[in-house]
């Protein structure tokens, strides 16, 4: 069976254009599916044609005891697509995975910050900048290039929060993607699908700082086409930037649930609360249902609620 999921993969990529992360999860989801059909089967050789829809069952029933609904949904929706694919392909006639549910899923609003708390997280940026200046502890041989990376840090929030981009497409940005006098970025998203990510004055003004100082970061940089570097030179990564995060996070005093998507549950949710139109937020995020963005709806609800208890006389 290890074989079909190399022509599943290779689909993923050439037809589908999915990105290496979602190629490698479907791998990983996929591979530990397998492993347990071929120990329910009892034969290494064992085709997919060999597994029922008892087996799914089983494998549903064997995540349950080690991992949380959504992990669970989401390898049972892998599975669904490797035989569906399969079906396509006329090796099977039928998708054993079709008539199994997943778990009922959890829903929880999203962490959003309020005004204050992002300028709080946004200034810690500055606020590190000018300990590292005055610090006599720090090399002044280093001091350019730590000092370039807090712009680079600045530059990195402000995008997150005045584009509402995803982590990911933060760190696949190149140099020819932004053009910051129109104040846009063109960013791929899931699919890598293209959409433009607009950047309000400030994160404008955050890039081009930053731009303007990121050879001091490394003698790399000239040669580099991503935009935000780490000290290496290189591109950085998604980890990188959730580090990063939680630095100023910390010396912020924001909440501790502060991820790089809160940023764009921020966005989402601030942009709303404004009156934005939800149509646009939703093309603003590139959700391919409105669905997906309705749920910024609920979140502005509830703090129209707050605020509505906190200030009227009789709530």
């Amino acid at each position: 069976m290890h074989a079909e999921i190399v022509d599943f993969l290779q689909h993923l990529s050439v037809e589908k254009n999915a990105s290496a992360y979602t190629i490698k999860s479907y791998r990983e989801d996929l591979t530990q599916a397998i492993d347990f059909f071929i120990s329910q089967l009892g034969d290494p050789q064992a085709k997919p044609r060999q597994v029922s829809t008892r087996h799914v069952r089983a494998f549903v029933a064997h995540l349950s005891e080690q991992y949380a609904r959504s992990t669970i949904a989401r390898r049972l929706a892998a599975v669904r697509s490797w035989f569906r694919f399969l079906c396509r392909q006329g090796i099977l006639v039928t998708n054993p995975a079709m008539s199994v549910r997943g778990p009922r899923q959890q829903k929880h609003l999203p962490v959003v910050l309020d005004d204050t708390q992002i300028v709080k997280l946004i200034e810690a940026t500055s606020n590190h900048a000018t300990e590292l200046a005055s610090s006599p502890n720090s090399p002044k041989n280093l001091q350019p290039s730590l000092l370039a990376l807090n712009l680079r840090d600045r530059a990195i929030l402000e995008t997150l929060y005045s584009g509402g981009v995803r982590v990911g497409e933060l760190v696949a940005l190149d140099l020819n993607d932004l053009d910051l006098d129109a104040g846009f970025a063109t960013v791929r998203g899931k699919g890598r699908k293209e959409r433009l990510a607009l950047l309000g004055p400030q994160a404008v003004e955050a890039l081009k700082t930053w731009l303007a100082s990121r050879g001091a970061v490394s003698p790399r940089a000239s040669s580099q086409s991503a935009v935000f570097l780490n000290k290496f030179g290189t591109r950085l990564t998604t980890r990188s930037v959730a580090r990063l995060l939680e630095k100023y996070v910390a010396t912020s005093g924001v909440g501790g649930d502060t991820t790089p998507h809160t940023l764009r549950h921020t966005f989402a949710t601030h942009l709303l609360d404004a009156g934005a139109d939800i149509r646009s937020v939703q093309e603003l995020l590139g959700h391919k249902s409105l669905g997906t963005t309705q749920i910024y709806t609920h979140v502005s609800t509830q703090r129209l609620r707050e605020s509505y208890d906190k200030a009227h006389p009789r709530a």
